[in-house]
């Protein structure tokens, strides 16, 4: 099943997928540093922070990622038309492996980050969307990511129609975002992909802004693997 468990290759020049048969996945909106310890040792291969200051999730002027996170976990900024400097001074400073633009940045922004660290250009979907926007961003992203479009520019806690993902039909590998939770989670049964790389988990498994459920996750995992067993 394309996405969820497979064998997978290197994808561009930073490739970071997994040799193994695991379950690729992110985890987003984390701030409180006792459970992103927490949170990281159910083993996510990327870990999210929001550094837009209008999010809930915003980790604030004074936010420091925990020096014993492990490397093997990979660092992922999220920003909404930040401004390029203050972005290149936060990769330098977390040592982010990737920045998540999540605004209307254009290409050239994206252009000049690749030079400097991986590039995740989101895409917030409805039933409007013109899956030909995408083509552009496709020389200066490492991936795609798929949320559902909303009141916010991520963390509506909204699923989109995944089906609409079947429009797309360019060569970067996406992250599946918008929703996903433990009740939702099902419904991944009969999505498949050639592109669909990782999920992207939020606000769908959180006791509030910001501070995810262990319990949650660990549940949402266990259905994926029970899906995974179908396959």
């Amino acid at each position: 099943m394309p996405g969820i468990y497979r064998y997978p290759e290197k994808v561009g020049p930073r490739g970071f997928m997994k040799k193994t048969p695991d379950i690729i996945w992110k985890i987003c909106g984390m701030r409180d540093s006792q459970n992103v310890c927490a949170v990281a040792e159910l083993q996510p291969d990327y870990m999210g922070f929001i550094f837009y200051q209008d999010s809930p999730r915003f980790v604030g002027n004074q936010f420091e990622v925990p020096a014993n996170l492990p490397t093997s976990m990979k660092r992922v900024g999220v920003f909404v038309n930040e401004s390029l400097n203050r972005v290149l001074a936060l990769v330098q400073k977390h040592r982010l492996d990737f920045v998540q633009l999540h605004g209307d940045e254009p290409v050239g922004y994206a252009e000049a980050l690749k030079k400097i660290t991986g590039v995740i250009k989101v895409f917030r979907v409805d039933e409007d969307f013109d899956f030909s926007a995408t083509a552009e961003f496709e020389t200066v992203s490492d991936f795609f990511l798929f949320d559902t479009k909303g009141t916010y520019f991520g963390g509506n806690a909204i699923r989109f129609d995944w089906n609409l993902l079947q429009k797309y039909v360019g060569n970067v590998p996406f992250f599946l975002s918008g929703g996903i939770s433990p009740s939702t989670i099902q419904d991944l049964e009969n999505f498949i992909h050639q592109k669909f790389y990782a999920l992207d988990i939020n606000s769908g498994v959180e006791e509030q802004p910001a501070f995810k459920s262990v319990e949650k996750i660990k549940g949402l995992l266990h259905s994926l693997e029970k899906i995974r067993r179908k396959h």
